[in-house]
């Protein structure tokens, strides 16, 4: 991490602590301070300051550096990349790949490629996901390069001001639009389904519709139908584990291929669940990125089939 805010005149008409300015102003948690304190350096104007004491105004820079350890291993391996700047990347991940390393699995994940290509582009950043994908969940994936982005990207609600843009943000930073196969027709061409999700309380992987469990809502909208089968176009406006899956099927109509959630896996040999749209507020400059994926070659053919 090696990047430097501007004091703006109306962040700091008189002299305001370093650490106020940074949490204030920046998006840095109170946990990524205690580390900038501890282990890494700040400067103001360039000059080496003790965090603790400095002070800064209108006007000054401030630099923060930290040196970012990482225990996950870069592995190269191809990787679909939609969009990348100095904040943010966007790939399109395929099937048969988690997003980052677990007991299971620690080097063919999308973490495990991109601390690789970081590495290969003399970019000294670790890996700071903002959402996951299941395995066999196919499409777009948002990795913030700073660890103040990733923290204001997962906690929404709070005030951004200064260099944050200040932007009084109640909602999410990031939208999610997925395509999906089911079999059969919905009732109603469109419509939203906000029953609360629990985790099974049988099994450390499969998620429940209960009342006991964690409001979400997933908006759907039938786009076409085929044979008996239909594409769905979905919107998520929480992002509760396996939302969609556990949605669907809690309605009767689980995804095409979700042996989990009791789908038909005859046609599609993986749930036919594809990421095909970000929108991405980037509160650090203001700035709206958008991005789009083609529904993959394996659920066309299952559509038609």
């Amino acid at each position: 991490m090696n990047i430097t805010y501007e004091v703006k005149d109306n962040e700091a008409l008189t002299p305001v602590s370093v650490r106020a300015f940074l949490r204030s102003h920046c998006g840095v948690s109170h946990g990524l301070w205690r580390r900038l304190k501890w282990n890494g350096t700040i400067l103001v104007n360039g000059e080496a300051v003790k965090a603790t004491m400095a002070t800064v105004a209108a006007g000054d820079k401030v630099t923060c550096i930290l040196e970012e350890e990482s225990a996950i291993v870069p592995t190269k391996m191809p990787l679909d990349i939609r969009y990348e700047d100095k904040y943010l990347i966007i790939l399109n991940k395929p099937n048969g790949i988690l997003v980052h390393p677990t007991g299971g699995d620690h080097t063919n994940t999308l973490g495990n490629g991109l601390k690789y290509y970081y590495q290969a582009t003399g970019q000294d950043i670790d890996f700071h996901p903002v959402h996951r994908l299941d395995r066999n969940t196919t499409g777009l994936v948002v990795v913030a390069k700073l660890p103040q982005l990733q923290s204001a990207l997962t906690q929404p609600g709070r005030r951004m001001k200064g260099n944050m843009q200040e932007h009084n943000i109640t909602q999410k930073f990031f939208h999610r639009s997925y395509f999906a196969l089911i079999d059969g027709i919905m009732p109603k061409r469109e419509g939203i389904i906000d029953l609360p999700i629990a985790r099974h309380p049988d099994s450390i992987i499969q998620r429940i519709c209960s009342p006991d469990g964690q409001y979400a809502e997933t908006h759907y909208q039938t786009v076409a139908v085929n044979n008996g089968k239909s594409l769905i176009k979905l919107e998520l406006k929480t992002g509760r584990t396996h939302q969609i899956r556990v949605h669907l099927a809690s309605i009767g109509f689980p995804l095409l291929g979700d042996d989990l959630y009791g789908g038909n896996h005859d046609i599609i040999g993986r749930q036919a669940l594809h990421a095909y749209h970000l929108e991405v507020f980037n509160p650090l400059n203001g700035e709206t990125v958008s991005v789009y994926s083609d529904i993959p070659q394996d659920m066309i053919q299952a559509f038609y089939k």
